[in-house]
């Protein structure tokens, strides 16, 4: 009776072991929940704790003077990001003024954006997707503006549109959607092969006939839907719809 007793008791110890790191374990996630999301003033008192001597917590990095999204960009702040992106404005004003046909160009801002329109004869001749040397030339000079503003950008949105030829038939699907995400491709692709910007930063997109600005009536109207758009959003900016973009820009 006695021997079986002592087995008894050897059998369940190991369940105070097992029970030991299931409750280590159960305090090692619950700090790591409790640092997931780190207080300011408890990390403070967490460093001093560690290094009472110290005058102050310098490891402490404070989001003061940023704006959200410029906490991974090193040496930028917000005041930066506002200086480079109004300059980014000014010079992209200055490049259409100098353009030989400005009209061709259109260049607006809104609140964390700024939205550029090209008439498609800038970059490619009817019916092509090959960059004209007009059209290099053209984005060789956007280039040079977007460069020194890189850190400023969040994304930049290239949009290729076609238009409908005949008011009452609809373009042929896959040759009008090719068209203009072929188009939106290589606008892309040239900023992209010039290294001035993060190629993750890049969009191309391509909506065929889909989203006119004007009608299919005339060749007029036709001529404005024909056009590449490049949206240029600020870091920390809020994104909004293309719709709600589209009503700031085209609201006239």
């Amino acid at each position: 009776m006695k021997k079986r007793e002592k087995k008894q008791e050897e059998s369940g110890s190991w369940m105070d072991t097992y029970g030991d790191m299931v409750t280590l374990l159960l305090c090692f996630f619950v700090l790591l929940y409790s640092i997931s999301s780190v207080d300011q003033v408890k990390w403070e008192n967490l460093v001093k704790s560690m290094n009472p001597e110290a005058a102050e917590a310098s490891q402490i990095v404070t989001k003061e003077g940023t704006v959200d999204g410029t906490e991974n960009v090193p040496g930028v702040n917000g005041t930066e990001i506002d200086s480079q992106f109004d300059e980014l404005y000014d010079n992209l004003l200055e490049i259409k003024e100098n353009m030989g046909d400005s009209s061709a160009i259109q260049v607006a801002k809104g609140d964390g954006y700024q939205f550029i329109t090209f008439k498609d004869s800038v970059f490619f001749d009817g019916d092509s997707y090959i960059l004209r040397d007009e059209g290099r030339n053209v984005l060789e000079a956007f280039a040079s503006a977007i460069s020194p503003a890189a850190a400023a950008i969040k994304e930049i949105q290239v949009l290729g549109h076609t238009t409908q030829v005949d008011p009452s038939l609809p373009n042929e699907t896959v040759n009008d959607r090719l068209l203009s995400a072929n188009r939106s491709a290589m606008v892309v692709s040239y900023i992209q092969d010039k290294n001035i910007i993060g190629p993750e930063k890049l969009v191309s997109i391509g909506y065929g006939q889909h989203r006119p600005i004007s009608g299919f009536g005339t060749e007029e109207e036709r001529t404005l839907n024909r056009r590449v758009e490049m949206l240029i959003t600020k870091t920390g900016s809020v994104e909004k719809s293309l719709n709600e973009y589209y009503e700031q820009v085209y609201q006239e």
